[in-house]
């Protein structure tokens, strides 16, 4: 394989092949925009806040793009761990009514510097089953730094059926990670910030990290430049140096609630890999239970 080229460059969309493809009807367009908003409430302590965007999206959005929110539509309200993914039948409700059936092609798009919200929902639409989608890469941003078109008037698609069929690996929970944790037959990648990697402020109960957990930062995937995403041979040299070297080497990724982690499932999948894990619970959950280990507290 060529080391410059993505395994996978089909999962992202360029925005001049977006713009061509605006009124294809075998396309649905996602605004996934949202926050996190984090404030200080203790020496080296944060909490956060989860928000969507969608006064965001009524200002303006790329035509034909419907808004889900990433802290309401995709998750598990019910669920005492924050963000938690929602169920097999909330989801193909959700898709169903906006008019997403087993056959679209899925386009999305956030302004996140790491496009993690975007990567979110593509991970939820992956673990339930459907694989046609892509990343506008570069996002919204790039989309207006181009003076591309933008529109307030919402779509309405007639209602469709969703399917999902669930696939249990592409999810891990606590549990099964601590059983795993010193058996070596994955790697462990933290898409936090070096803040908390190396636990120089918190969230939650603990600081620290899972033990064992190899450190990339979702925005390191990112080029500075232009907001896409590395170049292939960038990317793979980046992934290497944090220690995923073989690409068939099984992958568990975490983060805070299993967002950010998505990032980079998806660059570890742009470049070929398919054993690829999220853990959803992430720090929200794990830093909150004290039966679970921890390092670098």
């Amino acid at each position: 394989m060529d080391e410059q080229t993505y395994a996978r460059p089909e999962l992202l969309a360029e925005t001049d092949w977006l713009l061509g493809h605006l009124n294809d009807p075998a396309i649905r367009i996602v605004d996934m925009r949202g926050a996190v908003k984090t404030k200080n409430v203790a020496p080296g302590v944060q909490e956060a806040d989860y928000v969507g965007a969608s006064e965001a999206y009524a200002l303006g959005h790329i035509p034909g793009a419907i808004y889900l929110d990433w802290t309401k539509d995709l998750v598990d309200l019910d669920d005492p761990v924050p963000a938690q993914v929602a169920g097999a039948a909330q989801i193909a409700t959700l898709l169903s009514k906006v008019g997403i059936d087993n056959y679209h092609t899925v386009v999305i798009y956030d302004d996140h510097p790491a496009s993690q919200f975007a990567t979110r929902l593509a991970w939820v639409l992956g673990y339930y089953g459907h694989d046609q989608v892509k990343i506008l890469n570069g996002g919204l941003p790039k989309w207006q730094r181009e003076g591309l078109p933008l529109t307030q008037e919402v779509p309405n698609y007639p209602p469709t059926t969703f399917l999902p069929h669930v696939r249990p690996e592409w999810r891990i929970e606590a549990a099964e990670l601590a059983r795993r944790l010193n058996k070596g037959d994955f790697v462990l990648v933290d898409a936090r910030d070096s803040g908390q990697y190396k636990n120089e402020f918190r969230r939650g109960e603990r600081g620290g990290r899972i033990p064992g957990a190899v450190h990339l930062p979702r925005e390191s995937l990112i080029d500075p430049e232009n907001g896409t995403f590395r170049p292939a041979g960038e990317l793979r040299q980046l992934i290497a140096e944090a220690g995923v070297e073989d690409s068939e080497t099984p992958v568990v990724a975490y983060c805070n609630g299993g967002v950010a982690a998505t990032s980079v499932l998806f660059a570890l999948r742009l470049l070929g890999y398919d054993h690829l894990t999220n853990y959803d619970g992430s720090w929200n959950e794990w830093s909150n239970r004290p039966d679970l280990p921890i390092e670098g507290s």
